[in-house]
């Protein structure tokens, strides 16, 4: 005997590996169908469901259409916070050929979603290929390896079949993945800074970041999904060439300081010099032949007059600065 609730009904598993099998009228309204069940797995405690493609047999209805409406319907309901016992949703594809659709409709999703922390895309597969313990409180320390483990369970009329259809998996995986290595001193000059990027980069986009700086040069390791192994790399690229470019800022404006002096006038006339980034942008400036600069004294915004040698506020009040050459004295 069975349970009926409104347009579904529940029988005992019988001989099949399950503990309920819950039966639909058929309609053409796949998404109205797979919610109505999800909602009376939750409602019943029970922790995982199966589907098969629904409406893609005698109903006739187009695989695509199908994946899309299954996949509206798990992700708006992977969204509710009221979710507390429904843990695993798996749909079981018999078809080979309805795995592309299938495929396709969760790729369009994680395209959609990619930009954001917590993305659908994200609570959907937290559903399908099962949740993972919360990590929000853990202190990053080091880069750890991000493993996203999914289980396929594949079923066919022979053992052929299903030999066919694990290779044709693990092609489109493979075809999927990219790996790729980047080696640079400046890699083990990486603060807190560059190593919170690093994370925020592997956990927005679907690779693992390896970085290891007991080689030499030092490296970082980057795999996973082609298109975000080459944006991981351009990101990563760009921030070693803006380590890069400070360094020799700064390396510039040492050895300009120990030749050329920028100073202005202190509270006590007194004379005191420019920091060294402000002494080399006053003297660029004075090369290039510009007649004002905007530089700032005791955090306050001045503009220089290069010509008179005066800064004035925004007040209007005027300070007297000076270039002093090391070598010739004051010019």
């Amino acid at each position: 005997a069975g349970q009926q609730q409104s347009s579904i009904i529940t029988t005992q598993g019988g001989n099949l590996l399950c503990s309920k099998i819950i039966h639909l009228l058929s309609n053409n309204n796949v998404k109205s169908q797979v919610s109505k069940v999800l909602n009376e797995c939750e409602q019943s405690m029970y922790k995982s469901v199966a589907f098969p493609a629904i409406g893609t047999g005698q109903a006739g209805q187009s695989p695509a259409k199908v994946a899309d409406e299954m996949l509206d319907a798990i992700v708006e309901f992977a969204s509710k916070k009221s979710v507390q016992h429904l843990q695993t949703i798996k749909i079981v594809i018999f078809q080979t050929n309805m795995l592309k659709d299938f495929y396709e409709s969760m790729k369009k999703r994680e395209d959609l979603d990619s930009s954001t922390a917590d993305s659908w895309f994200s609570v959907l597969k937290s559903f399908i290929w099962g949740k993972k313990q919360s990590t929000e409180k853990k202190k990053l320390v080091i880069l750890e390896k991000k493993v996203n483990l999914v289980t396929f369970q594949i079923c066919g009329e022979s053992q052929e079949n299903v030999d066919a259809a694990e290779s044709w998996i693990k092609d489109l995986i493979l075809k999927e993945q990219n790996e790729t290595t980047i080696r640079n001193e400046l890699i083990g000059s990486f603060d807190e800074k560059q190593i919170a990027a690093l994370a925020d980069l592997q956990r927005r986009k679907h690779v693992t970041i390896q970085l290891d700086n007991k080689v030499s040069p030092p490296e970082i390791n980057i795999s996973g999904i082609s298109r975000d192994v080459w944006y991981v790399l351009v990101e990563i690229q760009t921030m070693i060439q803006k380590m890069k470019d400070a360094e020799e800022e700064q390396s510039k404006a040492e050895l300009l300081s120990n030749l050329v002096e920028w100073r202005y006038l202190g509270s006590n006339d007194t004379f005191v010099a420019f920091d060294k980034q402000t002494n080399m942008q006053l003297e660029d400036a004075r090369l290039a032949k510009k007649q004002y600069l905007n530089v700032k004294i005791n955090k306050k915004n001045y503009k220089v007059d290069l010509n008179t040698l005066q800064a004035r506020d925004n007040q209007g009040k005027s300070i007297n600065i000076q270039r002093v050459s090391r070598n010739e004295g004051e010019l």
